[in-house]
């Protein structure tokens, strides 16, 4: 269980790395993919199925879908690569102060064991529908405004072009 766990955290660091260094933003899409598969992967060895199942629905699936779509609906057929960037130095300094007070403030913490708990369908969507129902509604709503602030901005970049 613990070699399958240091691969999948592995794939998972280096399809992040991937989306970081790759100049084509076409592989950089799909080094996420292989990134949000492999937390997939992570959610199901800790027994959280309904999680690793949102996870390769919604992420790995719709939202790189949605993103692949949006790169070849916008972008010409010989995709660009991107710049070079002179700001990776600082960038790379504030990574590493960022994973060494990540780390500091993790190592004086005790390990806890959780047994295996397993999540049943039912309760989480009446938990869902009764006790988060407004909770639930406001992030629809915040969505759907979203949603359609999307579509006016797009409708009126299209008419100052034309």
């Amino acid at each position: 269980m613990t070699i399958l766990f240091l691969v999948l955290s592995g794939m998972a660091l280096l399809g992040g790395l991937g989306v970081v260094a790759s100049r084509n933003i076409v592989h950089a899409a799909l080094f996420l993919l292989v990134s949000l598969m492999a937390t997939a992967g992570i959610y199901l060895i800790l027994f959280s199925e309904f999680l690793a199942l949102v996870q390769v629905l919604i992420y790995g699936g719709a939202v790189v879908i949605v993103l692949l779509f949006a790169i070849m609906m916008t972008r010409s057929s010989d995709y660009p690569r991107i710049s070079d960037n002179r700001m990776w130095p600082i960038a790379a300094i504030c990574s590493l102060v960022l994973i060494l007070v990540l780390g500091i403030s993790f190592w004086g913490t005790a390990d806890t064991v959780v047994g295996p708990q397993h999540a049943d369908f039912g309760a989480i969507g009446n938990s869902l529908f009764t006790k988060w129902a407004i909770p639930f509604e406001i992030a629809s709503l915040v969505l759907l405004v979203a949603l359609i602030g999307a579509i006016v901005i797009a409708r009126s970049d299209g008419e100052d072009n034309n």
